[in-house]
């Protein structure tokens, strides 16, 4: 489903390059695909706890956020658990990180946390459902729970047991979900110095169910540019000359192309929270490969040691 999306996006992106090349500018398009697991190797696991207060509930929880949105994964996995409740999204309090108070959730990497966390937010949202609900099908308020002797706090748990850790040979099945990302990179390269200059963007993902297509789109956008970066620019190998951000190539935004298309196809996962996969690294598995499978169709020249630095791609061109 994710190649017959982008099938038709591919041809016209061919043909288009190949009526757009001159003897001076050569332009091509260059595809690629990426997996990424969700999880650290093996039973990955994570704990948070919910609590019902006189304003609502209230989710503690280790995710930690270094940019990727941890604060609305949280909300909106918990907001799906609690529907039922008839919660608004702001009668549902966050307190997130501060350990003296929140349990061990596990480290934001290996995009484990909207899978791994998020079903542990999901273990603990029905404990307290479960302890709320009368006879009737009704729920319990907050008062009605404190006068019956009612505990108010659940510790929600999950571990993913299905999965184990690979073996000498890298054989098992390390992880209980998966991402798919199917890349296309549009390019243009001067033939006279060798510079590459992307022109167009198109990802397709599956990354499950979406929790929140805003924060999706961001870690595509973001994992998109860091793809450009690393294969066109970044070069952190030798310490004596990458000592700083600038001097390691970082992109900057005008090298990222303002047109960058995101389609998605939403397989639920059947040991996702709702059907949820991770979305962090999804982007950056492949999205530099098909940058430099772009040069390649645009020149012929194949580089095979990032980033493919003008000075790298006039020389394979002088030497076609």
């Amino acid at each position: 489903e994710m190649i017959d999306l982008l099938r038709p996006k591919y041809q016209a992106a061919l043909e288009k390059a190949q009526k757009e090349s001159t003897a001076e500018v050569k332009k091509g398009v260059g595809i690629s695909l990426g997996i990424y697991g969700c999880g650290l190797d093996g039973p990955d696991a994570s704990e948070v706890w919910v609590e019902l207060t006189e304003d609502g509930v209230t989710l503690g929880a280790s995710w930690e956020d270094h940019g990727q949105g941890a604060d609305m994964g949280a909300l909106g996995t918990a907001h799906e658990a609690l529907r039922p409740l008839g919660l608004a999204p702001e009668n549902i309090k966050l307190v997130l990180n501060d350990m003296a108070v929140t349990p061990n959730s596990g480290p934001s990497g290996g995009s484990r946390q909207q899978v791994v966390t998020g079903n542990a937010i999901v273990n603990g949202c029905q404990q307290l459902m479960a302890a709320m609900k009368k006879a009737d099908g009704s729920f319990r308020t907050y008062q009605e729970m404190v006068a019956e002797g009612i505990a108010t706090r659940y510790a929600g748990k999950y571990t993913a047991s299905m999965a184990s850790a690979c073996d000498e040979n890298a054989q098992g099945n390390p992880f209980s979900v998966y991402m798919y990302g199917l890349f296309m990179a549009e390019v243009a390269v001067k033939v006279d110095t060798g510079e590459t200059k992307v022109e167009k963007y198109t990802a397709v993902a599956d990354v499950g169910r979406i929790n929140n297509k805003l924060v999706v789109d961001g870690q595509m956008y973001g994992g998109i540019a860091q793809g450009i970066g690393l294969a066109l620019s970044e070069d952190c190998e030798d310490l004596t000359k990458h000592k700083t951000i600038a001097s390691c190539g970082l992109p900057y935004a005008e090298d990222i192309p303002d047109d960058i298309e995101l389609l998605y196809v939403e397989s639920p996962r059947e040991n996702g929270p709702f059907g949820a996969a991770g979305v962090g690294e999804c982007p950056l598995t492949a999205s530099h490969v098909a940058v430099i499978n772009a040069i390649k169709n645009a020149t012929g020249v194949r580089i095979t040691h990032l980033p493919a630095l003008p000075e790298k791609v006039l020389a394979g061109l002088k030497a076609l």
